[in-house]
């Protein structure tokens, strides 16, 4: 059995002008979302063993604030380049291309590719994953090579606006 935890950004300020999309950082709601979210998850579900984040600020900043809240080793934090701007396929590749000796691996990343990734592996009811979502899935597999479409199940869904 695996167990990946999907888990969109936090938001992000486009107040900086020159700044790059890669460089925006968390806003104000970003940086107060992440450390509830974190605080949620390790509260109501399973914890991930690795965190894997796109490079892209936003992302690495909201994995960082759920290493710390949750006790995970900031050596545990892997950037994955493949992650920025990924599309579904793209996605499904890095999942299956995980570190078997990780059962559980949270993903942090953008929209729209973690809603089409979150849709594809199991049934989600998902069109969008809103900034800071989580979306655990339960694989019934040995190996990531192994993740496919529809052959998960939706372990454990969480959204900023729900009440904790």
């Amino acid at each position: 059995m695996r167990t990946l935890t999907i888990i969109r950004h936090a938001k992000s300020s486009w107040e900086q002008e020159g700044l790059s999309d890669f460089e925006r950082p968390l806003n104000e709601r970003g940086r107060r979302d992440a450390p509830v979210m974190a605080a949620r998850l390790k509260k109501d579900a399973a914890q991930p063993d690795l965190l894997v984040s796109s490079p892209a600020l936003r992302a690495i900043t909201t994995a960082r604030v759920f290493a710390d809240v949750l006790g995970i080793p900031t050596e545990n934090i892997q950037l994955q380049a493949k992650i920025y701007d990924a599309s579904l396929g793209t996605l499904l590749n890095v999942v299956q291309s995980l570190d078997d000796q990780y059962p559980h691996i949270a993903l942090f990343g953008h929209n729209p590719g973690l809603s089409q990734l979150a849709q594809r592996l199991a049934e989600c009811n998902v069109d969008e994953l809103p900034t800071c979502a989580i979306v655990q899935i339960s694989l019934p597999i040995k190996h990531w090579r192994d993740a496919g479409a529809e052959i998960g199940t939706l372990s454990y869904r969480s959204w900023p606006k729900d009440q904790s």
